[in-house]
C-alpha cells in the first residue's frame, strides 16, 4: 500500500505519508482482514443446519407461459369500508359488477396446457397495471382428477381448460425484456461515464452478491449469530469493493478504515435501538413467512443485520468521499497544518453529510409510500402510528444508518489528516541566506544595473 495508486492518481504521488501513521493503519487493516476471514470459515453453514427446503408448488402443479388475447374493464370499487354493507340498486338488489370485469382471455403458448384458451379472473390492479393483448403472462396450472371439471363450458373467469383436466390461476407478468433492457442500460451507462472505474465496481458489486447470497443468507438461515454473520460479511464485502474499484493505496486504506469504524458505530447504535424500541423483527407478511419455515432463528438478530447491510452503500460513499478530499487538500496545499486540514476537510464533510440524510430518508419515503399512505388514513395520532412496529423498525434502520455515517465522516477525516504528513519549510533566514549564494550573479552583458 504505498503512496501510488493502483489507477494512476498523480495526486498519491504527491502526497507524503506519515510512516508510523501508515504501519499502524496497515497493520490494524490486515489484523481486522484476518478476522473477518477467520470469520467467514467458522461461521461459514453446513448443509445439516440448514431449515429444511419448502416446495414452492404442490407435485402436478407448472406455470406454463400464456399470451394476453383481451383485458376485461377493471372492476369498479365498490366499499371503501371493507366492514360495510355492499351497495344496493333501486329495487334493493346488491348492485352488480359489471361483466367480464378483470377477466383475462389468454393462450397457453409455452408448458404444459399449450394452446388452451383461457378465461380467468385476476386481481383488480392486474388490470390497472396497462396490461394489453400481446403481452406475456404467467399462469398457475393446476390439475383436476379425473376431469370432474369437464362437465359444460367453462364460465367468465373460472380459470378451467377447455377439456376441463385443469384449473388455471393468476401468477405474475413476465417482465424479462424491460428489466433486462434496463440492467445492460445500467451497465453500458456506467461503464461509458465512470470507464475502468465504473466496471471495476460492477465486478465488486458481483461478488458483494455472491457473498451474501452464498454464505450470508445460508448463514443466517442456518441460525448462526445474525450479528456476527454481519459484521464478518459486511467487512470482507468492503475489502474487495473499496480495494478493487478505487486502487490499492494508503487513501483507499484510510476509507476502509472508516468505514470499518463506521460498521462498529452503527452496529452499537442499532443493537441499542432494536432491543430499546422492543422490536421484534417481524413486520410484515414476508416475516410472518419466514417464522413458519424458519422458527428458530433469532429475529432480533436478523434485523440488527438488515440495519448494518441497509447502510454500507452510504457509509462507503462518505468515506471513500473524506478520504479524497483529505488527499486533494495535501496536495494543494502541503504546508497546511494538520489542524486546518482537518477543519477543511469537515467542510466538505458537513456538505456531504447534509446531502446522505437527503438521500437516506428520502429513499425509505420512495420504498414505504404506499404503507406511509395507508396510514396516513387512518384516525390515529401521529405518535401512534410512529410507534408502530411496520414504521418503528424503519425509524431505528434509517436513524441508526444515519448516525453511524455521520460520525464516519470525522473519524475518517482524522484517520486521513494523520495519516498524510505537512510538509515544513526550511525556514527562515537559513534558507534565505542559501537561497542568495545560489542564485546566479549578473551577467557582465547586461547593461542594465545588478
Amino acid at each position: 500500500m504505498g503512496g501510488s495508486h493502483a489507477h494512476g492518481s498523480s495526486v498519491d504521488a504527491d502526497v507524503q505519508v506519515t510512516g508510523f501513521a501508515r504501519t499502524v493503519l496497515v497493520a490494524s487493516l490486515v489484523l481486522a482482514g484476518l478476522v473477518a476471514v477467520v470469520g467467514v470459515f467458522v461461521l461459514w453453514p453446513s448443509a445439516d443446519d440448514a431449515p429444511d427446503p419448502v416446495e414452492f408448488a404442490e407435485q402436478g402443479v407448472t406455470f406454463p407461459t400464456a399470451e394476453v388475447r383481451s383485458v376485461g374493464e377493471p372492476c369498479p370499487v365498490l366499499r371503501s369500508d371493507p366492514n360495510a354493507p355492499p351497495p344496493t340498486g333501486e329495487d334493493g338488489a346488491d348492485e352488480p359488477f359489471p361483466e367480464g370485469c378483470n377477466v383475462l382471455e389468454v393462450t397457453v403458448t409455452d408448458g404444459d396446457g399449450a394452446d388452451d384458451e383461457v378465461s380467468l379472473q385476476v386481481p383488480p390492479y392486474v388490470t390497472r397495471s396497462g396490461l394489453g393483448p400481446g403481452d406475456e403472462v404467467q399462469l398457475i396450472r393446476i390439475p383436476t382428477p379425473g376431469g370432474a371439471a369437464s362437465q359444460g363450458e367453462p364460465t367468465t373467469g373460472s380459470g378451467l381448460s377447455p377439456d376441463g383436466d385443469s384449473s388455471y390461476g393468476w401468477s405474475k407478468v413476465e417482465r424479462d425484456p424491460p428489466l433486462l433492457v434496463l440492467g445492460i442500460a445500467f451497465l453500458l451507462v456506467v461503464a461509458v461515464v465512470a470507464r475502468l472505474r465504473g466496471v471495476l465496481a460492477m465486478i465488486g458489486l458481483g461478488f458483494a452478491g455472491l457473498v451474501v447470497a452464498y454464505f450470508m443468507l445460508p448463514a443466517l438461515l442456518a441460525g448462526e449469530n445474525g450479528l456476527a454473520v454481519a459484521l464478518v460479511g459486511s467487512s470482507v464485502i468492503m475489502y474487495v469493493v473499496l480495494y478493487l474499484a478505487h486502487g490499492l493505496s494508503v487513501r483507499t486504506s484510510t476509507a476502509l478504515a472508516g468505514t470499518l469504524v463506521g460498521i462498529a458505530i452503527t452496529t452499537g447504535i442499532a443493537l441499542w435501538g432494536v432491543d430499546s424500541a422492543r422490536l421484534s423483527g417481524i413486520s410484515d407478511d414476508t416475516g410472518e413467512l419466514l417464522l413458519l419455515y424458519a422458527e428458530g432463528l433469532d429475529y432480533q438478530g436478523l434485523l440488527t443485520s438488515a440495519i448494518i447491510i441497509a447502510g454500507l452503500g452510504v457509509l462507503n460513499d462518505v468515506t471513500i468521499t473524506q478520504s479524497s478530499a483529505v488527499w486533494e487538500l495535501r496536495a494543494a496545499a502541503p504546508e497546511l497544518s494538520r489542524g486546518r486540514l482537518f477543519a477543511s476537510g469537515m467542510r466538505i464533510g458537513r456538505d456531504h453529510i447534509a446531502s446522505t440524510i437527503y438521500t437516506i430518508v428520502f429513499v425509505y419515503v420512495g420504498t414505504a409510500l404506499a404503507v406511509l399512505m395507508l396510514t396516513s388514513l387512518y384516525e390515529r395520532p401521529l405518535s401512534e402510528v410512529l410507534t408502530d412496529e411496520v414504521v418503528a423498525e424503519e425509524i431505528v434502520r434509517t436513524l441508526a444508518s444515519a448516525i453511524g455515517l455521520v460520525l464516519a465522516v470525522p473519524v475518517t477525516t482524522g484517520i486521513a489528516v494523520l495519516t498524510v504528513r505537512p510538509e515544513r519549510p526550511r525556514g527562515g533566514r537559513r534558507s534565505a541566506v542559501r537561497a542568495g549564494r545560489d542564485a546566479p550573479g549578473p551577467d557582465a552583458s547586461d547593461p542594465s544595473p545588478a
